[in-house]
C-alpha cells in the first residue's frame, strides 16, 4: 500500500501556520482543532518544517513562560521527513521509526498536497491485518 491510499480516505487538507506565527495560536489551532501538528509553510505549498505538541513541550522546558513570546520559527522542527504520495507505507513507517517524527507532511511536486500521523498508519495497518484475517478464514473454511 501507499501513502495515496491513506490521503484518499482522509483527505488531503492540511492545516499550516506561518514561521513568524506567536506560539499561542499554534497552540490554540492544535487545541480547537484537535491535531497534534501543524506544517510550518509561509504560502501554504512549500513545507518549511512542522511544529508539535512535544516541539511546544521542549521549547516549555527550556525557556519558561518565556515560550509564550515565542515565535513558530524558535519552536519548529526543521529538516522533518516528508514524503510523496507513491511512498510505499512500509517505508514511510520505517522513516516514522528512524526519526521518531509522528506526522509526515506529504509532497508532491514540490508543493504541500497532504500529511500522514502515527496514528493513519497504525488505522490503515489494522484495516490491512483485518482483512488478511478474513481472507484466511474465508480460505480454511472453503478447504474443510
Amino acid at each position: 500500500m501507499k501513502v495515496e491510499g491513506i490521503l484518499k480516505a482522509k483527505g488531503r487538507a492540511v492545516e499550516t501556520v506561518p514561521p513568524d506565527a506567536s506560539v499561542p495560536l499554534v497552540l490554540h489551532k492544535l487545541s480547537t482543532l484537535g491535531i497534534g501538528a501543524l506544517v510550518v509553510s509561509g504560502d501554504d505549498a512549500e513545507v518549511l518544517g512542522t511544529v508539535s505538541e512535544r516541539d511546544v513541550v521542549r521549547a516549555l522546558n527550556r525557556h519558561g513562560g518565556r515560550v509564550l513570546e515565542l515565535r513558530v520559527s524558535d519552536v519548529m522542527s526543521r529538516g522533518s521527513p516528508v514524503c510523496t504520495p507513491d511512498q510505499s507505507l512500509h517505508d514511510l513507517m520505517a522513516d516514522m521509526t528512524r526519526s521518531r517524527h509522528r506526522h509526515v507532511p506529504v509532497v508532491e511536486g514540490g508543493r504541500l498536497c497532504g500529511i500522514v500521523s502515527i496514528g493513519d498508519v497504525v488505522k490503515h495497518r489494522l484495516e490491512e491485518m483485518e482483512l488478511e484475517v478474513n481472507v484466511l478464514r474465508d480460505r480454511y473454511i472453503a478447504s474443510r
